[in-house]
């Protein structure tokens, strides 16, 4: 046997939710290019959860049922109130995700019908409780999700305690649709592995979210913030990354382990990141964005990823950093779940070998006679 650093090249499972082909990401075979233009984030979670896009009742019944379903235990609010303001809000997200497991009778039926409700209600609670603590930690009162809105239309309101704008819904649920699914990501890897030893769903989307936590996953588009933010103007853009270049310092937001000519997404968000901009009548971080991007793709030819243009659209749109990741997880938890419906519909345990590097032969040595 031999290793595979970061098991690159491994082909580990066979899957039909999502695809990377020559350069294409498609869900279910449909390019990434034509659900950003034309789906909602509910309709590309029916796709994923199903196998093919919703007809009209489908679509008004999962509707329906995330909206039934978005409400989160009281006692579960309360204990929000007692975790540090100061946490990181994926560690909120993953510890609140495990609690969410005690309050759900049946949180321990693997029946394909439990596990598929499971999914819509967890997609429903996510963004409650992502607001909320975002609310509480400000020293105001969750609110109550809205009745018959969009997923991105509750959060927004739910965390800003306003209406939203129709192009920032329309942003932000196109956001959700880019992220939704990714193939065989690590975190979509480590919900496989943990559903594939016949535990429950809330254990196997703890296990997802603690893996999307970590900066090499979810958290570049908040280091691509901070990044912007460094920068402050267009003037400044150019000797910025120059300086960087020249120290061959990373610069966060480009390139992809998959992706040799370019992220697909990227282009959608960049096309929101000026919207939003020219809707509120200030253009800078887009225009940062941009300078940045041809100096780079033009010195190094490294082309922009997902998380570039998601840091500037988010803000525009009043979310915090620290929300970032917990957005990411929001979107791609339908596919998280996808995942593991699938990964139990013909499941194996998934254990793979080491290639053992160690020494042999090695005799044991009574402790009186050890150095």
């Amino acid at each position: 046997m031999t290793a595979t650093k970061g098991l690159e090249g491994v082909v580990a499972a066979t899957s039909s939710i999502s695809s990377i082909e020559d350069g294409v990401l498609a869900y279910r075979g449909i390019n990434i290019d034509e659900m950003a233009e034309h789906a909602t984030f509910e309709e590309t979670a029916y796709l994923l959860w199903h196998g093919h896009l919703p007809n009209h009742q489908e679509l008004a019944e999962l509707k329906q049922l995330l909206s039934e379903n978005s409400t989160i235990p009281d006692v579960l609010i309360e204990q929000l109130k007692l975790y540090p303001k100061d946490a990181s809000t994926m560690a909120v997200l993953r510890t609140a995700v495990s609690a969410l497991a005690l309050y759900d009778e049946t949180a321990n039926d693997n029946s394909k019908e439990a596990n598929q409700l499971k999914a819509i209600k967890l997609q429903a609670q996510l963004p409650t409780v992502i607001a909320a603590y975002a609310r509480i930690r400000e020293g105001k009162e969750p609110l109550a999700p809205l009745p018959g809105v969009s997923i991105a239309h509750n959060f927004l309101y739910m965390l800003t305690g306003t209406e939203p704008d129709a192009t920032s819904v329309v942003a932000l649920d196109k956001a959700l649709v880019l992220h939704a699914d990714h193939e065989l990501n690590a975190s979509t890897f480590s919900a496989r592995v943990t559903i594939a030893t016949l535990t429950d769903i809330y254990s196997a989307i703890t296990s997802a979210i603690g893996t999307l936590k970590g900066p090499l996953h979810g958290g570049a588009n908040e280091a691509v913030m901070d990044m912007l933010r460094e920068i402050g103007s267009l003037e400044n853009a150019e000797p910025y990354i120059q300086r960087k270049l020249q120290n061959k310092e990373k610069i966060m937001g480009f390139g992809h382990r998959v992706y040799k000519n370019g992220d697909p997404r990227a282009k959608h968000l960049q096309k929101m990141s000026r919207q939003l901009g020219l809707m509120q009548g200030d253009t800078t971080l887009f225009d940062i964005s941009v300078k940045v991007e041809s100096l780079v793709t033009g010195q190094k030819g490294l082309q922009p990823n997902v998380d570039f243009y998601s840091a500037s659209v988010y803000t525009m749109l009043g979310i915090p950093k620290d929300l970032f990741t917990p957005i990411f997880a929001i979107s791609r938890l339908s596919g998280w779940t996808a995942h593991i419906l699938e990964q139990l519909d013909n499941n194996r345990i998934i254990r793979p070998r080491a290639e053992y590097t160690g020494q042999f032969n090695q005799q044991y040595i009574p402790i009186e006679l050890r150095q």
